[in-house]
């Protein structure tokens, strides 16, 4: 067997019988004994193979442009379909005060009961109120009294006057006299019902027809007119929900002469899909600067008192057909506030594009402004791209709605 070629000069060998044996100058170095040189000669050509005899390796070239994978921009007929985030809150929310001071002496209702319109709710010790209207009573009789007799004495100074009886004068302070003391009665009449009202005032009722909060003073306790709430009563047959809607948003709904709003749909976070429907009836008058949005109300039906005020909403607004373009949604990337995609095109060089988003369906995003139909973007390998240097793009197939049908990872080559 001969040995491989070698790119080196391999140092000469010696044999016993060798003619050169007395010009070698490894001979005293070499073993003497045939089956101990044979072994020094094996693994002296072991050496040599894997030391000085290696084959040159071929000088790689420069590196090709990066592989990418990129599909087309599909354009489809989509429902315009807008989901926020909302906070749910009631139609009426009223805080329960004493309007009168007193001393209350029973709490009427359950604490989370659902009350009535005009239901007594906490009784105030009126006892002080009542002797004042008592008295007030008792003021107005005496001032109708009085004005019955201003009344007959002005009923006589006339006849007197008109017999040259008494002086004009005279019959002019009779007449003066019945209108003071009817004024009189008029102001008893306001005090009767001033201190009627306190009276009044000392049954606290329930504005509306809801549901109470916990009692935040019983029986017993001392409250003041207008200080501290008592308790809080809040609608539950409708609720509305609150959310802030984009400004670019805004204006596609009402672009135009179209005055008409979108239909909205309410799902809880427990709910998997939308199925509560209602219907937006307010929208603010004012773009809010700080956010760019604009705050709009939807009201829902809600029979079941599900809804409570304070529970987070999600809401999804739609508004009719339109025909859009859409990318996969991995295809996106995001700069600071803006939105961007890479575009290829024939001559395989990334161009940046700046894009507005619509709304995300299965997987695709509609892009309003910025991108062609039919126009490759790039969907795998987006760290590879970088402005201004050639790609290598891979179309790949897609499905019925756009999204990128990604080829099966090559199989690991079997061990021969």
């Amino acid at each position: 067997m001969t040995s491989p070629p070698c790119s080196q000069p391999c140092a000469a060998l010696w044999h016993p019988g060798s003619p050169l044996q007395g010009h070698n100058p490894l001979a005293s170095r070499f073993p003497t004994d045939p089956l101990r040189f044979f072994i020094f000669l094996g693994v002296a050509l072991a050496l040599v193979v894997l030391t000085g005899c290696r084959p040159t390796q071929a000088q790689g070239g420069p590196p090709g442009p990066p592989p990418v994978s990129v599909v087309p921009a599909v354009q489809r007929t989509v429902s315009l379909i807008d989901e926020f985030t909302g906070l749910i809150e009631a139609t009426h929310t009223v805080d329960i005060q004493a309007r009168v001071g007193g001393t209350i002496e029973k709490v009427h209702f359950i604490e989370g009961q659902q009350v009535q319109q005009g239901q007594l709710l906490f009784s105030l010790d009126a006892r002080g109120y009542q002797a004042d209207l008592a008295r007030a009573q008792a003021q107005l009789n005496a001032a109708r009294a009085s004005a019955k007799l201003a009344n007959s004495e002005e009923t006589r100074a006339l006849k007197m006057l008109s017999e040259k009886a008494i002086s004009q004068q005279e019959a002019e302070q009779l007449i003066a006299g019945t209108l003071s003391a009817q004024a009189s009665v008029q102001a008893a009449a306001a005090a009767v019902q001033a201190a009627a009202l306190q009276v009044e005032y000392s049954q606290i009722r329930s504005p509306i027809t809801g549901v109470t909060s916990r009692a935040q003073a019983t029986a017993g306790n001392l409250v003041a007119a207008g200080e501290g709430v008592l308790t809080t009563v809040v609608s539950q047959d409708k609720v509305y929900a609150y959310f802030d809607v984009p400004e670019s948003i805004y204006l596609r709904y009402f672009q135009g002469n179209r005055v008409q709003p979108p239909s909205v749909h309410m799902g809880l976070s427990s709910e998997i899909d939308f199925p509560r429907a209602g219907a937006i009836d307010f929208f603010d008058n004012r773009l809010q600067p700080a956010t760019a949005s604009v705050r709009a109300r939807a009201v829902f039906d809600n029979a079941d008192h599900r809804l409570i005020p304070g529970l987070f909403a999600r809401l999804r607004l739609s508004s009719g057909a339109i025909d859009a373009v859409m990318v996969p949604e991995r295809s996106i990337g995001t700069d600071q506030s803006k939105r961007f995609v890479w575009v290829v095109g024939a001559d395989q060089l990334p161009q940046f594009r700046q894009v507005s988003l619509g709304s995300l369906y299965q997987g695709m995003r509609v892009v309003t402004q910025g991108l062609k139909a039919g126009e490759h973007v790039v969907v795998g390998g987006l760290q590879r791209v970088r402005p201004g240097v050639a790609l290598s793009p891979e179309l790949l197939s897609i499905d019925a709605q756009g999204m990128p049908i990604d080829k099966p990872a090559p199989s690991s080559a079997k061990a021969s």
